[in-house]
């Protein structure tokens, strides 16, 4: 049977594909839109008046960014120097789209792609017209600037398809992704951060299941993306096949409304395989950004039958304005017995 060998869980935000200078064009989007905040939503002007004691300015100021940046680099570095020495066969990484490949027009809430071949190019000029300052230039992270195609397996996503399927799960299944949207870079950005920044785009075989983090009315609860976690773990130990597996979760941390205090009560959950509170986060506190954090709760769910040490590489807030707004940037991996 397939052994899950090691797992890990990285955000994938655009402060690691761009410069601090770059940070701030994402400054006019944090002062028109609201944000969640602990079971709230607010404009930026009451954010501000909110947090006005918590010393933001400071975190926020260019010497801040810049170290933060030089932090962000270095935690990816030694993220992907750790995939290196893992020597795995197959990947399977748990992401979302941000209506990359989907849109209003459909979105499922579980998608699993087991085509042969995973499509991965830049986006259109059309496509990187549509998108915000400080998006567009983060998008040489996450995409490469040529059409390439990376394996699949679609072996072990068939069964896991199918095994999910038996446990009551109804799931999309895709052998090729949508290309009707214009800011399509083929696979979702969620994936090709892992590609490009934990790979170096030595990319093994893998399986790209998405999750609807995002976008009401269908997002799942944590509840549902832990026992979602649950069911995939167990397909992969059940597939007969000698291959070294390694999980991936992509996405978080807190933004767009950074929040130290929760992102440090979810990754001590992880570290105590603490599923009680995983699975009981309230829907409205994974929101936003901060609703990636799902990804990382499915494989919590399917870490939890193995034995596993959890090690911290950084943990990195990346704070834009005096109001707290920005991303938080963290790195943790688990060694499994």
């Amino acid at each position: 049977m397939a052994k899950i060998v090691a797992a890990m869980a990285t955000a994938h935000g655009p402060q690691l594909h761009t410069t601090p200078d770059q940070w701030l064009l994402r400054t006019e989007f944090d002062r028109r839109a609201k944000h969640p905040f602990r079971g709230g939503v607010y404009s930026y002007d009451e954010l501000l008046e909110m947090r006005k004691d918590e010393g933001l300015a400071e975190k926020s100021s260019p010497q801040a960014m810049a170290a933060n940046h030089a932090r962000c680099q270095a935690a990816m570095t030694k993220m992907a120097d750790i995939w290196a020495g893992l020597d795995a066969d197959v990947a399977v990484i748990l992401g979302n789209d941000q209506q990359e490949i989907y849109g209003d027009d459909l979105n499922p809430v579980f998608m699993i792609y087991y085509g042969d071949k995973i499509p991965h190019h830049p986006s259109s000029d059309e496509g990187r017209r549509m998108l915000p300052p400080g998006i567009v230039e983060a998008e040489p992270g996450h995409a490469p600037d040529h059409r390439i195609e990376h394996d699949g397996q679609p072996e072990l996503a068939r069964h896991i398809i199918q095994a999910l399927v038996e446990r009551e799960f109804d799931i999309a299944g895709s052998p090729k992704l949508p290309t009707h949207n214009p800011k399509s870079t083929g696979v979702s950005h969620a994936f090709g951060h892992i590609y490009r920044q934990v790979m170096r785009d030595n990319v093994i075989p893998n399986v790209p299941i998405y999750q609807n983090t995002f976008y009401p009315p269908n997002q799942p609860t944590a509840h549902r993306a832990y026992t979602f976690g649950k069911a995939v773990g167990d397909a992969i130990r059940s597939w007969d096949s000698d291959l070294k597996v390694v999980l991936f979760a992509s996405g978080g941390m807190t933004h767009f409304a950074i929040d130290e205090e929760f992102d440090q009560r979810f990754v001590r959950a992880l570290r105590e395989k603490d599923a009680a509170y995983l699975s009981s986060i309230p829907l409205r506190d994974l929101q936003a950004g901060t609703s990636e954090f799902k990804t990382w709760i499915s494989l919590a769910g399917a870490l939890e039958a193995e034995n596993v040490v959890m090690h911290d590489i950084d943990y990195i807030p990346c704070y834009r304005t005096p109001a707290g707004t920005g991303t938080a940037q963290g790195m943790y991996w688990w060694q499994v017995a």
